[in-house]
């Protein structure tokens, strides 16, 4: 729904010339009054506004920060570890290194790194699992490791490169909570012939971790790209292991490489602003989060000193202001309800067509003028007259209403807008919109309104859908707003042909021949 216009004197159809005020009397006193307590009051939430954007944004920063400190030190160790790894393969390829003493043998194989805190052991594992080298002693244990996961998927799999797993108890140092980096290693015709792995232990991340000071309900963790928790500070040992692959969290995760994002953490119930990175070149995930308590708290005790003062100002000014402001307050709330049922549908809630027309005029003189794309959306709701000859009218109206609820929350820009065009019909404008986003929006509208589960007997889906035309506008394309009009009725049209409850793409580089008549 579209603003009305204001200028000079007000909101439109408001002037102050008929208040006839003499300047004399208590009310043109109030006014101004009211007036200054307004300003007063709106700069206040201007200032606490901005200084709630800006905690947030100092705690997203320092979130970020603190995440590639993190990932870094990781990157670092680990690529330590793995270079460690490579040079005890090539030594166990060699026949010379493998047949000398345990004490020279070991000097070969490992370098310092294998001594480096909070490496377990590094270990050089046959073709069936059992120890032949262990850089903690000149004498391998009798363990057999076969059954270790990190074992096992190099066996079974030669392209599996630098693995890191998930944690587990080792058997070598009594329990102690560890990760393992293993390689495999193969012979010259690529025969397996044994794993080299460093164990890690847990200790690393969690002091790693602990180092890092993000507030009473602050987290951060590391997380397996398969769901699994390999750190988290607050430290709790029973989640450490755990998979958290079906909460929300973890999903948002997986939608791409980095962002920032706030939710309710399914482990203990907090909300909090989270960071989240995928480490390069590893399956691990750095997260970090600071409640949204910690992040406001400092504003919010702020925000009631300032707050508390400027409302005792302003109040002094309300209090003079107030009977002139009911008279006002009445008269603004009469036009400005006027002015609404001229502009909106009264069954949907949109705009109406008069301001359609109004919203088009100047989006499309805006775009040619700017030289920025320019996108329209036509929805028809499928086969809607055999629904209201089924159903009966009151149905269809409650249809119709629910399905301009969905296209109204899938357009967020404040410059996007739609509109009833007549009908069963919408249209929906958006501005600087290019023909990809147009049709992404156009799915989740079509989506949205089959997803709304609305019986349907006449369909041949079995319930209320809509099909979508979609046309966009270039700077390149000499055309005019009427054939980008054409463009999408004639997608319309097509979508409709082709099986409706779908989204179809109208060229608007050329005129196209009208789809009247042939929707329903």
């Amino acid at each position: 729904m579209q603003a009305t216009d204001e200028g000079p004197s007000g909101p439109r159809g408001f002037s102050w010339q008929r208040l006839r005020f003499n300047p004399l009397a208590p009310p043109a006193i109030v006014v101004g009054a009211f007036l200054i307590a307004c300003f007063m009051v709106a700069l206040c939430g201007v200032v606490l506004y901005q200084s709630r954007a800006d905690a947030l944004a100092r705690a997203s920063e320092t979130s970020r920060n603190l995440a590639i400190i993190a990932e870094r030190d990781i990157e670092r160790n680990f690529e330590l570890y793995s270079l460690s790894l490579q040079a005890v393969i090539d030594g166990a390829r060699d026949p010379e290194i493998m047949a000398l003493p345990s004490r020279l043998k070991h000097e070969a194989l490992f370098d310092r790194a294998a001594s480096a805190s909070y490496i377990g052991s590094v270990l050089l594992l046959d073709e069936t699992g059992h120890i032949l080298v262990d850089s903690l002693s000149d004498t391998p244990p009798a363990l057999n490791l076969a059954d270790r996961r990190y074992f096992t998927i190099h066996r079974d799999d030669p392209n599996a490169g630098l693995y890191v797993s998930d944690p587990y108890a080792s058997r070598l140092r009594g329990g102690s909570p560890s990760i393992a980096l293993s390689r495999r290693i193969s012979g010259r015709d690529g025969s397996f012939q044994g794993v080299a792995m460093v164990a890690i232990q847990l200790a690393y991340f969690h002091d790693l971790f602990s180092g890092l000071q993000l507030g009473p309900q602050g987290s951060i963790a590391l997380i397996g790209e398969d769901g699994v928790m390999v750190m988290r500070q607050p430290y709790d040992r029973a989640i450490v292991g755990r998979n958290i692959r079906q909460a929300s969290t973890f999903r948002r995760f997986l939608s791409a490489r980095e962002g920032t994002f706030s939710d309710t953490s399914t482990i203990d119930g907090i909300r909090r602003m989270y960071y989240f990175k995928h480490v390069s070149h590893l399956p691990l995930i750095i997260m970090v989060a600071q409640g949204e308590s910690d992040i406001y708290a400092a504003w919010t005790r702020r925000a009631i000193i300032i707050g508390s003062l400027m409302a005792t100002f302003a109040l002094a000014f309300v209090v003079l202001a107030v009977v002139l402001a009911a008279q006002l307050r009445r008269r603004m709330r009469a036009e400005s309800e006027l002015a609404l049922l001229a502009r909106i549908d009264g069954l949907t809630g949109l705009n109406n067509r008069r301001t359609l027309g109004e919203i088009l005029d100047a989006e499309w003189r805006r775009a040619r003028r700017t030289r920025n794309v320019f996108s329209l959306l036509f929805v028809d709701v499928d086969r809607f007259k055999a629904y209201n000859d089924f159903y009966g009218h009151q149905a269809g109206d409650d249809a119709l209403a629910a399905v301009a609820r969905c296209i109204g929350e899938q357009i967020r820009r404040p410059a996007d807008s739609a509109a009833r065009y007549g009908g069963e019909e919408f249209l929906v404008v958006l501005p600087d919109t290019a023909q990809e986003g147009a049709l992404a929006i156009a799915e989740n509208i079509r989506a949205a309104i089959s997803d709304l589960g609305i019986a349907h007997a006449a369909s041949e889906y079995g319930r209320v859908t809509a099909s979508i035309g979609a046309a966009a506008w270039t700077p390149e394309t000499d055309v005019d707003m009427t054939e980008v009009i054409r463009a999408a009725d004639r997608a319309l049209y097509d979508a409709k042909a082709t099986g409706r409850n779908k989204v179809a793409l109208g060229d608007a580089g050329r005129a196209l021949a009208s789809a009247a008549g042939l929707h329903d």
